[in-house]
């Protein structure tokens, strides 16, 4: 299923495939609002969704205006009861004047879900598969109070070790991040030095740094940053994640950046061990020295961009159409029309993604995007 500029949900038909063969499968949905629709209404629509295919939600990831997450955490809790899950709601504006951009929905069929609370919401979900075990955290944030953006991004580290720990997993297992800073300009490399902090100390399962997004964003809290992370320990020897480099950049860390540009999960589900997951980075127009490429031009920024994502896929063995999710994001809205020209011109209409306004780590970039890809 697809989604187009209506509304409609997409999710990965390999999900559904995947489901048939081994009784379970965890998928994305993705979606923008219809013009005009409240978010209680588009709430409503991912809870049918979730009954149709009998899954359980474990993660909502959403860009909008914050006047509209308190409503959105109500229509949440109303909606899907005992199976109430994380949300991470942060301040992403739409590109066609919406009050809400979009949101993409983890979920999982045919698994069992144990949930962890952090005070009176979920803050993980907890599922396995014949593979390996997942945690999904989402919407962590430091009490408000703190006295410093670099004591937010600290507390940050030590809420999701310790929701990691509530369940026996570890800052080393994880493989995938997103980190939503207000004023990411500002404090961007402070936030590296705090992270490099946890992860010099973390003994990471893969051997290597997780994927990761960082873009500028506030949340309802008011908090300095609010953070999400997926992670897994594979239950036996035919389960690997390996860090999976970027054909046409450096490495992030050559810079200060603590994070890969891609990691992989090699399942060994399906014939021949196919079973296969791909979690590309944040993704911006950067050379492989860390230099900025067309400094302030959209355009050509975001080609060069789409060019790299395109060499990480073909690295390993994917194409765009095996794309399950995407987030677009943009300094300004006007700019989006010249990533849906790309789309049109690349026959890829239908990938699933939510274009939203934020900041991007530097002040030249004007246009970033992460993505995930299943085979």
């Amino acid at each position: 299923m697809a989604m187009n500029k209506t509304g409609q949900v997409a999710v990965d038909a390999r999900a559904d495939r995947i489901a048939q063969a081994t009784g379970f499968s965890d998928f994305c949905l993705t979606l923008k609002p219809q013009p005009g629709e409240r978010v209680e209404v588009l709430l409503a629509r991912v809870a049918r969704e979730l009954e149709a295919r009998q899954a359980e939600p474990l993660h909502v990831l959403a860009f909008g205006a914050v006047q509209q997450a308190s409503a959105a955490a109500a229509a949440l809790v109303e909606l899907l009861g005992e199976r109430e899950c994380p949300m991470t709601w942060v301040e992403g504006a739409s590109c066609d004047g919406s009050a809400m951009a979009g949101m993409q929905v983890f979920a999982v069929t045919g698994a069992e879900v144990e949930r962890v609370r952090v005070g009176n919401r979920v803050a993980a979900c907890v599922f396995h598969d014949e593979t390996g075990r997942h945690c999904v955290i989402g919407g962590l944030s430091p009490s408000l109070g703190v006295d410093s953006p670099v004591s937010a991004a600290r507390r940050v580290f030590e809420l999701l070790e310790w929701t990691l720990a509530r369940t026996g997993f570890g800052l080393g297992d994880v493989g995938r991040t997103w980190f939503f800073l207000d004023d990411l300009l500002a404090w961007y490399e402070a936030f590296n030095r705090v992270r490099a902090e946890f992860y010099e100390r973390a003994r990471f399962r893969a051997g290597c740094l997780p994927a990761s997004t960082g873009v500028a964003a506030r949340n309802p809290a008011g908090a300095p940053l609010t953070a999400a992370a997926w992670a897994m320990q594979p239950l036996h020897g035919a389960t690997r994640v390996v860090e999976v480099p970027s054909p046409l950049q450096g490495p992030a860390r050559a810079y200060g950046s603590w994070f890969s540009r891609a990691v992989e999960v090699l399942d060994g589900r399906g014939a021949g061990g196919a079973g296969r997951r791909l979690w590309i980075s944040g993704t911006a127009s950067i050379a492989p020295d860390g230099r900025t490429l067309y400094s302030g031009l959209a355009r050509p920024q975001i080609e060069h961009t789409l060019r790299v994502v395109e060499a990480i896929l073909e690295s390993r063995g994917y194409g765009w159409g095996e794309v399950t999710r995407a987030v677009a994001y943009f300094k300004r809205a006007s700019d989006a029309a010249l990533f849906r020209a790309w789309q049109e011109r690349r026959e890829l209409r239908r990938l699933p993604v939510v274009e939203t306004v934020c900041g991007i780590c530097r002040g030249d970039l004007e246009f970033e995007i992460e993505l995930d890809a299943r085979r």
